[in-house]
This record gives C-alpha cells, structure tokens and sequence, in this order.
C-alpha cells in the first residue's frame, strides 16, 4: 500500500502531467509561428542566397556590418524613429484630449463617442485608400480646402517635405478610434467616489484631469505608448498603399525596407532582409524594454 508522500509525490506528477498537457498545443502553434519563422531568419542572416533565395554560403556577421556602415540603413533607421514619434505621441495625446473633452456633459456625447471609435472598424487598406483620396494633388478635399484660401496645390505624397507626415496622420486616425476606447474603458472604471470626493474639495474642469483623471489612468497611457509603438514600428499596408517607401525614399522605415529587399522589384535578397528583420526585432525590442524601465516605474510611483 503506497505511503502518503508517495501518494503526494504521485499526485503532484499527475498535475504537472495535465498542466503540460493543456499547454502542448500552444506550445506546438508558438514553436510553429514563432519559433521557426525566428529560427529562420537569423539562419538567413548569416548566409549568402543565390538568385532564387536559397542560401549558398555562411558569412557570418557581413551582412549585419554591411547594414551598419551603409548611409541609406541609417536613413531608413532616422526615419523608421521620426515615423514612430510622428504616430505615438499625437495619437496617444490626441486620444487622451478628446475622451477628457467627451467627459463634459454636453448634449450628444454618446454619438461623439461612436464617431471617434469609428476608425476602429476599418482596416488598413480601406482607411490608406480613403486618406489617398484625401491627398490626391489633383481632386484630394485637403488641397480643395486649401485653394479656397488661396494657397497652391501641396504634393502630401509625392513631395519628400510632406509624405511622412502624411502617411504619419493616416496611421494615427486609423489608431484613434482603438486608442480612444481604451481611454473610455479606463475613465469609466475610476471609482466614482474618488472623483466626487475631489469635486467636493473644489477640483474640476483642468484642475480634476490634471490632480485626478490623467494619474488615474496611468496603467492605460503606458499600454497603449507601448502597443501604439510596437505597431508603428511595424507598420507596412499604408505607407505600401499610399507612397511605396517614397519620394525618395523619404517613407521607407525599416518593415518597407525588409519588404523591398526580400520581394519587391523580383528581389531575393533574403540574407540581407533577414538580417533587417533582426535588427527590427532588436529595436523593437529594445524600445519595449526602455518603455517598461521608465514608463511602468513612473506609473507604479504615480
């Protein structure tokens, strides 16, 4: 007959057993989509391709130092950075504005609401078309405006001055309608004491945002810096549908730029590309890092 600590030990197996069980197909579709794909491609980046992709020959680390000593990489970095600022600060910002302003009791909030969470429900090619329309120098709506205040026609796309900024405004209205119900989410779920207690001792208006709403939602502005950062560092469907990495270059962030050296243009440069796409990885994960070191214990203090 077993003895309790046998009994104990064959029981606590028995648990680990299930646990692993229940986690065997999560584990089996990150190895698959994850863990390959990721696998691979630092495979690729220390290898030379033939015309046809396929590696041919170890190199080593050629590829990442050709990468570094290269002024068109450099550029691609120097603006794949100004994207990300152009597309976190005033979508976070922006978002953080309107739901303060939404909090007013003004006639018709709940329809303002579902205005700002619109752009929630559009996808990425229908939101870059829409904002193409917009931008059109010929018959786009931002250039009608303008003539009729005397100003000439502005090339948003095709002019290096402009694009970036342009493409940079169409990703953050198409992040304003997620961005915002977050904030919502947030504002609702303040304990509704707190703010009557703060309204009793004088506090409202800019003072109560300020002492109490904006601290209040601390948790939410820190995920959503780093969620609106990830994603502009990765963002490829609008700057592919309204500019291609143009004018010059001039939009090309380093997601467009592993595109075109691995597909675009018949290309097959998947060392290259590979390693591009490890240098994303590291940057992506170095800002995540900064973000969580900073930011979090900022809000943890607040």
């Amino acid at each position: 007959m077993p003895t309790a600590p046998h009994t104990a030990r064959r029981s606590r197996w028995g648990e680990h057993g299930l646990a692993w069980a229940f986690l065997l197909p999560s584990l089996v579709v990150f190895a698959l989509f994850i863990g390959y794909p990721l696998g691979r491609t630092i495979y690729l980046s220390g290898h030379a391709n033939d015309l046809f992709g396929a590696p041919s020959r170890y190199v080593g680390a050629k590829h990442y130092t050709d990468l570094l000593s290269s002024a068109d990489f450099g550029r691609t970095l120097v603006t794949t950075g100004l994207f990300t600022l152009l597309t976190v600060v005033p979508g976070v910002l922006g978002a953080l504005v309107l739901v303060l302003l939404l909090e007013n009791r003004i006639r018709g909030v709940r329809l303002l609401r579902s205005a700002f969470a619109l752009p929630f429900a559009f996808s990425v090619a229908s939101a870059s078309v829409v904002f193409a329309v917009f931008f059109n120098p010929a018959s786009g709506v931002l250039n009608g405006l303008l003539s009729h205040v005397g100003l000439g026609p502005v090339g948003w796309l095709t002019d290096s001055r402009y694009a970036l900024v342009s493409v940079a405004l169409t990703t953050v209205w198409m992040n304003l309608g997620y961005n915002v119900l977050v904030l919502s989410a947030g504002i609702a779920s303040i304990p509704g004491e707190i703010v009557e207690a703060a309204r009793i001792d004088g506090a409202s208006g800019l003072r109560l945002s300020r002492s109490i709403t904006v601290p209040m939602l601390g948790p939410n502005l820190f995920f959503l810096t780093v969620v609106s950062t990830v994603h502009a560092l990765q963002s490829f469907g609008q700057i592919h549908i309204l500019t291609k990495g143009g004018p010059d270059g001039s939009t090309r962030t380093l997601v467009y730029s592993v595109y075109e050296k691995a597909f675009a243009y018949n290309s097959s440069d998947f060392g290259t590309a590979s390693a591009q796409a490890v240098v994303l990885l590291v940057v992506v994960l170095a800002c995540t890092a900064v973000q969580f070191g900073v930011l979090e214990r900022k809000v943890h203090y607040a």
